[in-house]
């Protein structure tokens, strides 16, 4: 009983943060004609509620897709158009067809947050709980501080409840946690549904997709391919073919609806990258300018060689030898993959590295912690526009504090509690001196975090050049990039060096 109120007091802090933060000012308030991202959920229910389903992806005189069109997958679609159906029994003005664009109103605003909140407390907050409670080998008091660390996460938090993003992030990243919940605990059915259903919300769910796949296709292969894997293999098929078919049900009477939403979901228009995002692309045009130089084509088949090399290692290793921990580290890499080296990356992708990223608090306290904090620092162009800075620091301070109290993070750098003993042993047969590497990893932390802060000071107090209006804002990506390179290449490290003596690690049941 005592685990479960405390629990529960967990969950009361997360939604009280939660609110406090989204009791400023969203994302394009006052500013026509778009409005920022919290006009676009608004015109999202408005279409979806007074427009037949066949018009809801194509431009028309009533739907211009120029204005916040829809362009995620059918389930945000149906979302869109449950909050409608509230939204009109409150107010018929809040979704009025064409007159209610850009309504801004405090009783709107509070609608639009409990939403966020209601979908945070049936889908996400659960998803949470659940995981850290069937987290094994360590105490109730670590589960507890597991679940409470990770409800602090401040970016989800800045960019859900402060930002306003056009699209409902916790519950694309809680379906995707009830999938990880389900295929770690051979539920692998009920995983893969709810996976399926994380993707039918949010494409860029596809950061997890491949790891999801070679871990259930290592189960089969482990189960043997012909017998029950076998079977398995065709239960797995036929749950994921089920899923898309009642998602899109209703686009698949004629093709070019389909066809249409294909379009609308993958806009390679847009270019290799969007705004400062803090990738391998965005850093290096700095230095050379890809985007004007190269045809499009040639800049997709490059990123997708970049991507597929870079994930490909630990997807192999993961499909001969699937385990639940190194699922967890195949998930952060692969999604770290994608955001570094994929095309079309947006700067609030990176929550999809940051939910796995999350999970690993219990396994690497110290490094996870690191992670988190840089991914947030990554955002700030976006949360300084959106005058984001003190809630922005409050979450972050918060959170760091939570994190260093609950695991004693500082006491975590051995290469055992960082999960480096395997890979340094393997050096130290040819270089018997190597043992300095939790003190490198340490002094890298130190200067990572100092340069964050600098970086935040002088963008927030000093006005850039006139000749670079974009400066502070480029280094931020460019600094960022840097330390995610390094945690792709630790924790491929992990991943490759991980041996079944590592049994006696924390895991899912």
């Amino acid at each position: 009983m005592e685990k479960w109120y405390l629990m529960t007091i967990v969950v009361l802090i997360g939604l009280t943060v939660r609110w406090t933060v989204s009791l400023n000012s969203y994302s394009g308030a006052g500013k026509p004609p778009m409005f920022g991202d919290y006009e676009a959920q608004r015109h999202w229910q408005e279409i979806t509620f007074n427009l037949p389903i066949k018009q809801w992806y194509f431009n028309s005189s009533d739907n211009n897709l120029q204005y916040w069109g829809l362009d995620y997958p059918p389930l945000t679609a149906y979302h869109s158009l449950l909050c409608a159906y509230v939204a009109k029994f409150i107010n018929p003005d809040w979704i009025a067809l064409h007159t209610s664009r850009g309504y801004e109103s405090q009783a709107h605003k509070l609608f639009m947050r409990t939403t966020v909140l209601i979908a945070d407390l049936l889908i996400y907050i659960p998803a949470v709980v659940l995981y850290c409670v069937c987290l094994k080998e360590i105490s109730t008091k670590k589960k507890i501080a597991t679940a409470l660390c990770i409800l602090l996460y401040p970016g989800l938090i800045l960019i859900d409840y402060g930002h306003f993003q056009n699209i409902y992030n916790s519950v694309s990243l809680g379906f995707a946690l009830w999938g990880v919940i389900g295929v770690s605990c051979d539920w692998d059915l009920l995983g893969s549904l709810a996976f399926c259903l994380a993707i039918n919300y949010k494409q860029m769910e596809l950061y997890h997709s491949l790891p999801f796949f070679c871990f259930l296709l290592g189960k089969c292969f482990k189960k043997g391919l012909k017998g029950k894997g076998f079977v398995l293999l065709i239960k797995l098929g036929c749950t994921v073919v089920a899923s898309f078919i009642l998602c899109w049900l209703p686009f698949f009477p004629e093709r070019e609806q389909s066809l249409q939403i294909l379009r609308r979901l993958f806009p390679v228009d847009r270019g290799l990258f969007e705004d400062k995002v803090a990738n391998i692309w965005c850093s290096f045009s700095v230095f050379l300018k890809i985007k004007d130089i190269l045809p499009r084509h040639i800049q997709i088949i490059i990123s997708f060689c970049f991507t597929f090399m870079s994930l490909l290692p630990a997807c192999i290793k993961l499909t001969l030898q699937p385990s639940p921990k190194r699922f967890k580290f195949t998930l952060v890499s692969c999604a770290l993959s994608f955001f570094l080296f994929s095309f079309q990356v947006h700067e609030k992708s990176i929550l999809l590295v940051s939910l796995p990223g999350c999970l690993l608090l219990s396994e690497i306290p110290f490094m996870s912690t690191w992670f988190l904090l840089v991914s947030t620092f990554s955002m700030l162009p976006l949360l300084l526009k959106d005058e984001l800075l003190m809630p922005s620091v409050v979450t972050m301070m918060a959170f760091f504090i939570a994190c260093a109290t609950s695991f004693s993070i500082f006491e975590k750098t051995s290469e055992e509690e960082l999960q480096l003993k395997s890979f340094s042993i393997s050096v130290r047969k040819y270089l018997p001196c190597f043992t300095f590497l939790p003190r490198i990893i340490q002094h890298l932390f130190l200067i990572s975090i100092i340069t964050m802060i600098l970086l935040t000071l002088i963008t927030v107090t000093l006005d850039p050049p006139q000749k670079l209006p974009d400066l502070f804002s480029v280094l931020v990506c460019f600094v960022s990039c840097l330390n995610f390179l390094f945690f792709l290449v630790y924790f491929n490290i992990i991943i490759m060096w991980d041996s079944k003596s590592g049994r006696n690690q924390k895991k899912i049941n």
